[in-house]
């Protein structure tokens, strides 16, 4: 080659033939992958939630996989839903916060609910300022509909409460309740604060608005027994809690009202011989 090269540069011979670039043949060529539909997203993201349930270590490696994928914020969601599974509240919230930023540039609608879910996280892992701050931000993006409203001032009523700020979550749960009226947790909620408060008479008419709406559900009986007990009523306190016990006794809410119809038992005098 050196050789042909210097008889060019002398004049004295033609140019070699000019030699084509390499080509990657095109069977050889590597296929660009598929862009995975919203379909194949939700389907991904449910499953992911579920092993979370059962096995949340293994649902964390799925989720880091996914992310690496290009799962986006689906991904992102369900590594925060598997952390949250092994109780590692403040990874989750940290994991929550940072999709919720991300997808409120992006204009994305799960913003809200990655919100929702960074301050349940924070909560649940005993940092209410930190919820309180999370459900704020969900409050602050544009477009809620009234039930999303309702449901964010539901949570950050949960989060006054811890917080010892009663009035705040009182303020809450007002709107909560014009909001999402036929939703019996903010009835509930409220009928439960209002014991805490001393109003009796705000306490039986919230008790009132749960049952009507859920007449099944435990919880509901237990604090209808509760709020009986502490106006003096112990027929129906005993009558609300023996709902509560048979309607659900594996649940917290069925355990709890069997326990106080022992204590009420307990606490009875003796029947005369």
């Amino acid at each position: 080659m050196l050789t042909l090269l210097l008889a060019v540069l002398a004049g004295g011979a033609a140019p070699p033939p000019r030699i084509a670039p390499l080509e990657m043949p095109r069977a050889a060529a590597r296929p660009t992958p598929p862009v995975p539909t919203q379909a194949e997203h939700s389907a991904h993201g449910r499953a992911c939630a579920a092993l979370a349930k059962a096995e949340p270590a293994k649902a964390e490696a799925e989720a880091r996989a996914w992310i690496k994928a290009g799962g986006g914020m689906a991904a992102r969601q369900c590594l925060g839903v598997a952390q949250s599974g092994q109780d590692r509240w403040s990874d989750a919230a940290a994991t929550f916060e940072s999709a919720a930023k991300d997808a409120q540039i992006a204009g994305d609608p799960m913003a809200v609910v990655l919100w929702m879910q960074a301050g349940n996280s924070a909560l649940a892992g005993d940092e209410a300022v930190r919820a309180r701050a999370s459900f704020d931000k969900a409050l602050a993006l544009r477009g809620l509909s009234d039930e999303m409203k309702g449901e964010v001032f539901l949570d950050r009523a949960r989060a006054a409460v811890f917080a010892n700020d009663l009035t705040g979550a009182r303020a809450d749960l007002d709107q909560a309740t014009k909001l999402v009226p036929r939703d019996p947790l903010g009835w509930l909620l409220r009928a439960n604060l209002a014991l805490r408060m001393k109003d009796l008479p705000g306490a039986f008419a919230s008790i009132r608005e749960a049952v009507a709406l859920s007449p099944q559900d435990a919880s509901i009986a237990f604090e209808a027994g509760n709020i009986a007990a502490a106006a003096g009523n112990m027929e129906d306190a005993k009558a609300a809690w023996t709902r509560a016990a048979q309607k659900a006794p594996e649940s917290d809410a069925g355990r709890a009202a069997a326990m106080a119809l022992r204590g009420e038992q307990d606490a009875a005098p003796s029947p005369k011989p």
